[in-house]
């Protein structure tokens, strides 16, 4: 229990995009970037729930006193491969809306991660943070997360 709301974890479902979607500008405003955030709301569904989808999430909801869903946290993940491991969950983000933060949210989704992985025998979970982010930063230790300050982002767009 949090507060007077119960907390579960489930798997996202397609009607979940809106929400998620909202998240992620959260996610974006706090990072300083609201306007790197493109994708349109169709592609992202189209992208997660297609025939072939390349990406799964879980996410955190609670219900009111009258039973109404909201989602208030998400995790979002893909499958990538390394040519020394094999195949790896790749973290693209974890999301707790900024009302809910501090209330173990981000635990519940990162220990169904661990879960999933574990199920899928992937060799392991990888992710980014910014080196700012101290919050999250301490949260990923409390997970004996080793950081690399020896590799460089690297993108194209095109």
């Amino acid at each position: 229990m949090t507060d007077r709301f119960q907390v579960h974890i489930r798997k996202a479902q397609s009607s979940d995009c809106a929400s998620m979607l909202g998240l992620i500008r959260e996610l974006a405003d706090f990072e300083r970037a609201p306007h790197e955030v493109t994708v349109s709301l169709d592609h992202f569904r189209e992208s997660g729930f297609s025939e072939k989808p390349v990406w799964w999430a879980f996410v955190a909801c609670v219900k009111d006193e009258v039973g109404k869903e909201e989602i208030i946290g998400m995790a979002l993940y893909y499958i990538r491969y390394s040519t020394w491991k094999g195949q790896r969950m790749y973290l693209e983000d974890i999301i707790v809306t900024e009302a809910w933060r501090g209330r173990n949210i981000g635990s519940l989704l990162m220990n169904a991660l661990i879960v999933e992985a574990s199920q899928k025998q992937l060799a392991g979970i990888s992710w980014q943070v910014l080196n700012w982010n101290e919050p999250a930063i301490q949260f990923y230790k409390k997970y004996g997360a080793s950081f690399d300050d020896e590799w460089i982002n690297v993108s194209i767009d095109v």
